[in-house]
This record gives structure tokens, C-alpha cells and sequence, in this order.
């Protein structure tokens, strides 16, 4: 075999050994759900696994609490439990000396268990304003809320809210309206959103109860008179009844006693008083 021979299948024996080191230190750590959103107090698997061949360490960090399930050289699966509020997990191998993580953001969610409609008045005359409030218990996150104000199948107003606070927050939503007869005929209700879908989850949605708007329509101007006239004539009439049933009573009951009432008077009126007048 020539020199130069040699020094070639050196080079190749060289460059193997170099691609074969480089690859193993080159090692990739995977963490599933990429993306994980979980009901305040609930729990969900997280698996870490490694493309390294021969890992010497592995695990998860994460301030929640966790369960290992499984171990294996390079898969693990943990169960978080009692997810109460944000935050990261970091899944890690080492591998040759060298440590290679991956992180995962937890979003902690909360959807409102009570929706809240209320009509302000519940009786309103046609043409008059009312309003209608909606009111929601404790979510989070409150910047995925969106509180849609429905008439029938009609949206009247709808609002998304901004926020960023980590504790669940309350949300109110008011619109104002002027009563119409529709109003009177349709059902009011309110629909609450959480859309978290950018978070690793799905859009949840809950309605509250229906409420109706009673709407009255005063008559027209003429026929108010109309109606106020009939009222008063039928209250002339009831006075003037009672009036001619008293004078007609006295006149029969003073025909019935005769002299023989002014007699009787006559002998109630104190005694003293007669013998002045005699």
C-alpha cells in the first residue's frame, strides 16, 4: 500500500471518529406537550425523553408538584398535580459531560363557574331606556375573556378584556338600550369565551340564564282621553248614586215616624232645657 494510501484511509478513519463524537455530543432533549394550559387545581402527564443513546442523568425541575410515573434511560413521565399557578418546566439530560435542557411554559386557567344577567328595569315603557349588565365569578386568564351580550340569537355588544394579573380576576360588561317591541318578544342572555387556544388548549364557552325584558306600550294620546273621560263620568255617576240613595232614605224615614219622631226628640232634650221653654 503506497504512502499516499495511507494517509487517506487515516483521514477517513479520522473523520468517522470526529462525526461519531460530534453526534453523540450533540444530543437533542424533547419535552411533550409542547404547549400545556391546565384548570387551576388540575393535573397532566409531561414526558422528557433525549436522543442521546447512553444518557448518564435525566430528570424534570419544576416548582409544582410531580410524581415520577416511569423511568428509562431516555424517556421519563411525570405527573403534575395541583396546578395552582404559572409556571416553567425544564426538562435536562446529560449526555457525554455535557447538560442540554427544554423548557415548557404552564398556563394555569380558571373559567367562570357563574354568569350573571341582569336587566335594569325589568319593566320599561316603549321608547325608555334600560340596561343590561353581565357579570362573571373569578377567570384567568382575563386577557382571553370575551363577554358577548345576545337578544334572541342577535349580538347586541360583545368585549374583550385586557389584564395580565395573576390571580383570577371578576369582569362586568354593561350596554345601554332604548326598549323596543322586539325587546319585549325576544330573550336576553349573555355568553362567556376563553379562547386558549394560543396557550395549548381549546375555546370553552358557557351562557347564562335567559332573561326577559317586560315592555310597555302606553296607549295612544286620544285614546287616554277617551279612557280618562269614561273614568270620570262613571265616577260622577257612583257619587251621585250614593248622594240620591242618602236624600231618598232620610225623606222615607222621616214620612215613616211622622210627629211621633219629633215627639220622641222632643222628650230626649234634658229637662232643664224644656222647662225654660214652657
Amino acid at each position: 500500500m503506497s504512502s499516499l494510501s495511507r494517509w487517506g484511509l487515516h483521514a477517513a478513519l479520522l473523520a468517522l471518529l470526529c462525526c461519531s463524537e460530534s453526534g453523540e455530543a450533540a444530543f437533542e432533549v424533547h419535552i411533550w406537550p409542547e404547549r400545556l394550559v391546565v384548570e387551576n387545581g388540575g393535573s397532566r402527564t409531561v414526558n422528557c425523553s433525549t436522543s442521546c443513546a447512553n444518557p448518564d442523568t435525566g430528570g424534570l425541575e419544576t416548582t409544582l408538584e410531580k410524581t415520577l410515573l416511569e423511568d428509562q434511560p431516555r424517556w421519563k413521565s411525570f405527573w403534575i398535580s395541583n396546578v395552582s399557578w404559572d409556571a416553567v418546566l425544564f426538562c435536562y439530560f446529560t449526555c457525554a459531560g455535557e447538560q442540554q435542557s427544554k423548557s415548557l411554559n404552564v398556563s394555569m386557567y380558571q373559567f367562570p363557574k357563574q354568569i350573571i344577567l341582569q336587566l335594569q328595569p325589568v319593566w320599561v315603557t316603549l321608547g325608555k331606556p334600560f340596561t343590561i349588565e353581565c357579570r362573571v365569578s373569578a377567570v384567568k386568564p382575563l386577557e382571553s375573556l370575551t363577554l358577548t351580550l345576545l337578544r334572541g340569537k342577535e349580538t347586541l355588544h360583545s368585549q374583550t378584556f385586557s389584564g395580565g394579573a395573576t390571580d383570577p380576576q371578576e369582569a362586568r360588561v354593561t350596554f345601554n338600550s332604548t326598549a323596543s317591541k322586539e325587546d319585549g318578544l325576544l330573550n336576553f342572555s349573555c355568553q362567556a369565551e376563553l379562547d386558549l387556544r394560543s396557550r395549548g388548549g381549546d375555546i370553552l364557552r358557557n351562557i347564562s340564564e335567559n332573561k326577559v325584558l317586560q315592555v310597555y306600550e302606553p296607549p295612544p294620546e286620544n285614546q287616554m282621553v277617551i279612557i280618562v273621560t269614561v273614568v270620570s263620568v262613571l265616577l260622577f255617576l257612583f257619587v251621585m248614586s250614593v248622594l240620591l240613595c242618602f236624600v231618598f232614605g232620610q225623606h222615607w224615614r222621616q214620612r215613616r215616624m211622622g210627629t211621633y219622631g219629633v215627639r220622641a226628640a222632643w222628650r230626649r232634650l234634658p229637662q232643664v232645657f224644656r222647662v225654660q221653654h214652657m
